[in-house]
């Protein structure tokens, strides 16, 4: 089982190459790691603006459409896991401190999306709470174009 594994992550790495589908692989990483999957993009990213810095603004917006794309699928399974939650159990819904700070400040809360370990959860948690859909997307690609676009230019011109 275990020789079967790592011939399947093997396929993958090579299949997902930087050299060979670049941006696809750039979309599909950063897709990956905004869900609840403990991944990261930046180095993906960085690396392929290191080797290619024609590509920084391409890879920065690819990125952050892929990273958006999956925000808004963790944003769904919360409402999912929601309305199961709801038809399962008959009782008043409870609101822990958190859930009132999201609910205050509504869409707006997911430009914190960027933040690492409690953005993912944030937008699953703002769609269990059923924020509107389009303005929670719309503050998750802003937050997390700025993260991609300040890591990115900071790792190749700040710190090369």
């Amino acid at each position: 089982m275990e020789i079967w594994m790592q011939e399947l992550m093997a396929a993958l790495l090579a299949a997902l190459a930087l050299p060979k589908v670049g941006l696809s692989a750039i979309f599909i990483i950063a897709l990956v790691s905004a869900t609840l999957l403990p991944m990261g993009s930046e180095p993906a990213v960085f690396g392929l603006v290191k080797f290619n810095p024609e590509m920084f603004w391409p890879a920065v917006l690819v990125a952050t459409a892929g990273n958006t794309v999956g925000g808004a699928i963790s944003w769904w399974m919360g409402l999912g896991a929601e309305r199961l939650y709801e038809r399962a159990a008959h009782h008043p819904p409870a609101r822990a401190r958190a859930l009132q700070w999201l609910e205050r400040f509504g869409a707006k809360a997911c430009l914190l999306s960027w933040l690492p370990l409690v953005g993912d959860p944030l937008c699953a948690v703002a769609g269990w709470l059923r924020l509107p859909f389009w303005p929670c997307v719309f503050y998750m690609a802003i937050g997390k174009f700025g993260r991609y676009f300040v890591m990115t230019a900071a790792l190749l011109w700040v710190f090369p």
